[in-house]
């Protein structure tokens, strides 16, 4: 006689939503324990006495705050200002030792980007250039039908060519000490959501351009390292402020029947709004860029985003496009924007 005992499918014990919350805590878990070992590796911190690093944008924000600590670790800083007789230069000239050298540095300008290397080389201490950190960059937000191809390649130029332009300069200096490339994209790299357009296209290419130039560096020893700063609009002065008005202006007719004026006044309302929930402070994006620096293993990627936050922007760049794009019809701004376009 022959046995037959049925048991019962995991798919019926569980229910979907079951399943679903199961491997959410296990993606959590994973990246939990992920951290922790990684917290626990040696990490061998760089010595900056001998070494320089080069640092753009450093008129303030986060290069302003890089500029002090690498300066204070004993690294000669060569800090790329856009106004070098400006307030924030001045102010890093004042509060910092004699290894923090201002350099004249408009990242769109080839002049400006050899002169700069002129210079690094011919102040370069004993054991060279150990990093360049490509943290100029501006932002600006505006749907896609409100911008013209002169906004788009005015955020190109500096967040995507500047980069290049500079990196392409001084790599030779930074494969003479197996050093780092750091870059400071955006989570709107990968991230893709209303009003920022134009801002992700120039994120979006420049991490392109840092995955290909690790993927070549590593044959060198040349580690190359992203930035990925979540909503730190109130840490920096990167966010354009523009009022509703200033965009309605831009709009020719059919543009202005198109999104009514409630409409524009409620998306800026909502910049605004999203904007001043942000970090306060830039720390944690102050510390992933030492680690990148100064760590034996520096990460591939440090994506920095409140711990609420995490899971989500992990798991978002691995949704299927109709569960990435369903996500913003969860959105009380998108559903009134459906519901306001073409009202009058």
């Amino acid at each position: 006689m022959t046995l037959h005992t049925n048991f019962p499918s995991m798919s019926t014990l569980l229910s979907n939503g079951q399943i679903f919350a199961l491997v959410a805590l296990s993606v959590v878990l994973l990246f939990i324990i992920a951290e922790l070992v990684a917290s626990l590796r040696c990490s061998n911190e760089k010595d900056g006495c001998g070494y320089s690093v080069l640092i753009t944008g450093c008129d303030s924000g986060f290069g302003h705050q890089l500029a002090h600590c690498l300066d204070q670790k004993g690294f000669v800083v060569f800090a790329g200002c856009l106004w070098p007789e400006g307030a924030g230069a001045q102010s890093l000239t004042m509060q910092s030792s004699s290894n923090l050298k201002i350099l004249k540095l408009d990242v769109t300008s080839d002049e400006d980007v050899q002169q700069a290397k002129k210079m690094v080389q011919e102040n370069l201490p004993e054991k060279g250039l150990w990093a360049v950190i490509n943290n100029a960059g501006i932002s600006d937000w505006a749907e896609i039908e409100w911008s013209t191809i002169d906004d788009f390649y005015h955020l190109v130029n500096i967040n995507l060519f500047g980069c290049i332009r500079t990196s392409i300069a001084f790599l030779p200096l930074i494969r003479a000490t197996k050093g780092r490339m750091v870059f400071v994209s955006s989570i709107f790299a990968f991230f893709n959501c209303l009003n920022m357009g134009a801002y992700s296209v120039s994120k979006r290419g420049l991490e392109a351009f840092a995955d290909c130039l690790r993927v070549e560096m590593a044959s060198f020893g040349v580690k190359v390292s992203i930035i990925q700063p979540g909503n730190f609009g109130r840490a920096t002065n990167i966010l354009r402020m523009k009022t509703s008005g200033d965009i309605w202006e831009k709009l020719d007719k059919e543009g202005k029947q198109i999104f009514n004026r409630d409409y524009i006044d409620l998306a800026n309302n909502y910049f605004l709004s999203t904007c001043k929930s942000g970090f306060k402070k830039p720390d944690l994006v102050i510390n992933a860029m030492l680690h990148a620096v100064t760590s034996a293993k520096p990460k591939y990627r440090y994506l920095l985003v409140s711990a609420i936050d995490m899971c989500f922007f992990k798991a978002f760049p691995y949704l299927p496009t109709f569960l990435s794009d369903a996500v913003f019809s969860l959105s009380s701004m998108y559903t009134k924007r459906k519901e306001m376009l073409y009202a009058k």
